[in-house]
């Protein structure tokens, strides 16, 4: 399952990078040659923006690249660093959790409304609902690593990794 989320996450986010880098060259381009901008350029940049951060939130949980405060890590004992991460992703699980719902609800009632982009009139609700459903995979990230054992969570700062055999032996 991880390879497929990893996969699939990690395209979504590549493909709405990408598509912003390509909007952005030719709005800038067609201003500058043709003083004209691609209508609604800010709108998909906006809504493409939600893909790359709410795609790449279940790939930065599952790797544990976000950012933390482990000044004080090395102080304490191994067992109690690992129940405090425990704790943590229990609770980042339970608070996506709670965001993925809300997410869902707001979704619900902007597509029921009707609400749409100011200038390309694109439905919200459908983008709302999105990120409530990655809200909750990341949430079932944060699950899977705080009943998962220790050792095979990636290492914090606290706990570097052991030596690569090929790179201890100069190889």
């Amino acid at each position: 399952m991880k390879p497929l989320l990893t996969a699939l996450c990690g395209a979504i986010a590549a493909v709405a990078l990408f598509a912003i880098m390509g909007l952005t060259l030719f709005d800038v381009a067609g201003r500058k040659l043709l003083s004209e901008s691609i209508p609604g350029s800010l709108e998909l940049t906006e809504l493409l923006m939600v893909a790359v951060i709410f795609a790449g939130l279940p790939l930065v949980s599952m790797r544990s690249e976000h950012i933390v405060f482990d000044t004080f890590d090395h102080l304490m004992p191994r067992f109690l660093r690992r129940s405090q991460r425990r704790v943590m992703d229990g609770a980042c699980a339970l608070l996506l959790a709670g965001l993925a719902y809300a997410l869902w609800i707001k979704g619900g009632q902007m597509s029921e409304y009707g609400d749409t982009t100011a200038q390309l009139k694109l439905p919200l609700g459908p983008f709302v609902h999105a990120m409530g459903a990655l809200c909750g995979v990341t949430a079932l990230v944060h699950v899977a690593l705080a009943i998962k054992p220790a050792q095979l969570h990636p290492p914090s700062a606290a706990e570097p990794a052991p030596a690569d055999d090929k790179q201890a032996s100069g190889a």
